[in-house]
This record gives structure tokens, sequence and C-alpha cells, in this order.
């Protein structure tokens, strides 16, 4: 049988004068009357917002920042400064001194104990370099960590370059939440070979076992037609053309980037938009050859330049 217990709320009233209204002194940490300015309690704990002056700019929070995986210990770090003086200002003296340069020492190689931790902390820093020159989110990041965390786990870094599983964790991690971008995106940044990260890639998939969704073509037309510049008449013909493609079959299995360049060109050959299969296999990181093999397979299969209008 459930024990039910009730809960009282009981005014508290002077000792002095009786009076019921009080008082708290944020300053001095003390609740006084507000009629005869009897202390009826001091030394209170501060409820209100605490301002510390670590940097330039006051910080409001009481807690410092959140747990993140973009951080070698995940945000949980501790640092022995190099001041070598006390809370006072006062410089240690020689035999302290030397000590804790010691310490600094073994609390710096403490950090990295093994081969793993070293690949670690220099695939993070590639994840941080790389975010800015990609521009990616930091939810992109996060999950490019926790696949790289995932593959030290299962000993898949072995025996393989960092920089190689660092870029296949980056695209699955684009991959994982519908971020477009390619191969060849994510190896100019990583200096790596395209082959490379798809073999890393292909490893990552077979042993971590993890779900991607099928890249979205239309997201990839929008992104090729905002580097060529061309008109939104050409954007809704393209998209239209992708549609009948969808419709035909003949989509699946593409790359997603060689069939939005067809389409765009295709688009561009309907609304006599003056852009070459060049300009677009440039843009699209493709070759001419693909862009009009998909051509031709419209032309058979949709007949293309005909129905569509």
């Amino acid at each position: 049988m459930p024990i039910l217990q009730k809960i009282t709320k009981e005014k508290a009233f002077c000792n002095f004068c009786h009076a019921s209204k009080f008082v708290t002194d944020d300053v001095t940490g003390e609740i006084a009357c507000s009629n005869c300015g009897y202390v009826i309690l001091e030394n209170t704990e501060d409820r209100g917002r605490e301002c510390r002056l670590i940097s330039d700019t006051a910080d409001t929070t009481r807690t410092g920042p959140g747990l993140t995986l973009k951080r070698h210990d995940q945000g949980l770090n501790t640092v022995i400064g190099i001041q070598n003086k006390d809370a006072v200002g006062k410089p240690l003296s020689s035999k302290t001194t030397q000590m804790f340069g010691r310490l600094r020492k073994w609390d710096s190689r403490s950090q990295t104990k093994n081969s793993a931790d070293r690949n670690l902390r220099f695939a993070l820093q590639e994840f941080d370099k790389v975010q800015s020159k990609l521009g990616l989110s930091d939810t992109v990041i996060e999950r490019a960590c926790f696949f790289y965390r995932k593959a030290i786990e299962r000993n898949i870094i072995r025996g393989r370059s960092v920089k190689s599983i660092a870029a296949a964790c980056l695209y699955a991690s684009c991959r994982d939440l519908e971020h477009n971008r390619t191969l060849m995106e994510i190896a100019n940044p990583f200096a790596v070979h395209r082959k490379e990260i798809a073999r890393a890639y292909r490893v990552l998939f077979r042993e971590l076992r993890f779900e991607v969704s099928i890249a979205d073509p239309i997201k990839s037309i929008t992104k090729l037609a905002s580097k060529l510049g061309i008109s939104e008449k050409t954007i809704r013909k393209a998209v239209q053309i992708l549609d009948a493609a969808q419709d035909a079959g003949i989509v699946a299995g593409k790359n997603p980037e060689i069939i939005a360049a067809a389409v765009i060109y295709a688009a561009c050959v309907i609304t006599n938009e003056p852009i070459s299969q060049v300009a677009i296999s440039e843009v699209a990181g493709t070759s001419t050859v693909s862009i009009r093999n998909r051509i031709i397979e419209f032309k058979t299969k949709l007949d293309l330049f005909s129905t569509i209008n």
C-alpha cells in the first residue's frame, strides 16, 4: 500500500515584531525582517545568475560548455597553467616549479596513451579544418566524430590512413543527415584520392552496419543550378524531366550528380539556354560522356525532346 505524505507550507514570522515580510540582501547573503531589521538567516545560497570574467565577455552561465564528440576528451579537459604563480599571484619556488613542469608533461602524455588516441586527436583536428572549408554544420561534424570513434572501437583504423577513414566518416555523416556532398567535394580538402575514400566507406558500411538514405537528385539540381546561374524556367523544366525519369524507373542505381547534370542539360536545350556540356560537367564533377549517355537514355525511354514541352 503506497504511503502518502502531505506537505504543508507554513508561514514564517519574526521573533521580535512577529512581522511576516522579509528582505534578502544578495551581497551579504542575509535574510532580515523588513519591519525591525532583525537578521533571520545569514550565508544563504545565491540562486541568481553567475557572472564570471574568464574572457573579455561576461559569462552568465553556471556550467561550462556541454559535452561534445569533436573534442578528444569530449570537453572534460584539465589544463595545468603555465604561469607558475599561486592563487595570490606570488611566484612559486624553484622546487615547486619543477614539480608542476613534470605534472604538465605527464598530463600531456596521459591524454595520448596509445596510437589510437593519437589518431583520434589527429582526425578531430582534420574535421575541424574541413568544417570551415566546406561550411558544414556542427551536427554533421558531431555525427562524423561518432562514426570515427565507432571505427576505432571496431579496430577499422589499423592498416588504413587516418585521412581516408576520416573522410569516409564525414561522407557517411553527410549521407546519414541528407546533406548533399559528393565524394569529390570531400576528397579535395582532405587531399585524399576519391577511390581511397570510397574503399574506406565500403568498409565502414559493412562493419558498422549503419543505414543511410538514398541521395535525392533534386537537391543536386538546386546546387548545380546555383553554381551555373541558370534561370528559374530552366530549373522547373529540369525538375519536370527528373519526375518523368523517376516515373519511368531509369533513375534508380544511377549517380545523382550525373542524373542532375543530364536533366539540367536537357532543360537548357529545351529552353534554349546557352549552357554547354563541358560547363555542366565541370560543375558536377563528372564527364561529358556520362551526361551524353544519360541523354541518350532519356531520348529512347522518355522520347525527351518531343513529348516534354
